[in-house]
């Protein structure tokens, strides 16, 4: 696990730099770091997204819409607000906080994308942890953004990272054998779709609720495993 050690170690640094200099920028200049991370989001969305190419699209649409259905009978969303309220208020005094908004959006971008997934699994198996030394560099600056902009409530999102990661990295054995051809293009389109529904939420365009599609990174990759050993 010792790439999602450093991951956390980078998001935690992220994070401090971040909160120190995130006072001394004009609020304007916040606005706009924030939308340059929406725009790179988006961006780098769009590019897993088509990774559908090497699947079937049919998947990852079937994915997305068992996904949402799952996800709003579960209220992720709404748990995981309700979450970063608990830690808000736990940690912080007054209205004008943003740690729970800190926490879920960061939270959500750090933990979704297919490296988080990938590298993990490959940390846990071979110990190279080179893929999640690239995140943890993407993470670290990210969490300079966020903390600039929403505060230090983005290092509570290292949790979220050690959890998801660390779980990934310990039963790397089962998800290797699982995540391959056409499954794990799936899952990394799956993500990628998802990735952008962020970058949208980050550019003030829509918030797309995507903690509740969440279940479609379980849904896609489920049914290109399904078809395909029935094929």
């Amino acid at each position: 696990m010792t790439g999602t050690f450093v991951n956390v170690g980078a998001i935690l640094l992220g994070t401090l730099v971040g909160t120190l200099i995130g006072h001394r920028l004009p609020s304007g200049l916040q606005e706009r770091v924030m939308a340059g991370l929406g725009l790179v989001t988006t961006v780098l969305g769009v590019d897993l997204a088509l990774s559908w190419r090497d699947t079937n699209a049919l998947y990852v649409m079937g994915g997305l819409l068992l996904g949402a259905v799952a996800g709003e009978l579960l209220q992720i969303e709404r748990r995981l607000d309700d979450l970063g309220d608990r830690l808000q208020r736990r940690f912080a005094s007054g209205d004008g906080s943003t740690i729970s908004e800190a926490f879920v959006t960061s939270s959500l971008l750090y933990c979704i994308g297919p490296l988080a997934v990938v590298g993990a699994i490959q940390d846990g198996l071979t110990g190279d942890w080179s893929a999640l030394a690239t995140k943890s560099l993407l993470d670290g600056f990210a969490s300079v953004a966020f903390a600039a902009a929403l505060g230090w409530g983005v290092a509570l999102s290292a949790v979220a990272v050690l959890v998801v990661q660390g779980t990934f990295s310990l039963g790397a054995g089962v998800f290797d054998d699982l995540l391959q051809g056409e499954v794990l293009a799936a899952l990394i389109s799956t993500g990628g779709v998802l990735l952008i529904g962020i970058g949208l939420k980050l550019l003030a365009i829509r918030d797309l609720k995507v903690g509740n599609f969440l279940p479609a990174l379980v849904f896609a990759p489920l049914i290109a495993g399904v078809v395909e050993s029935i094929g």
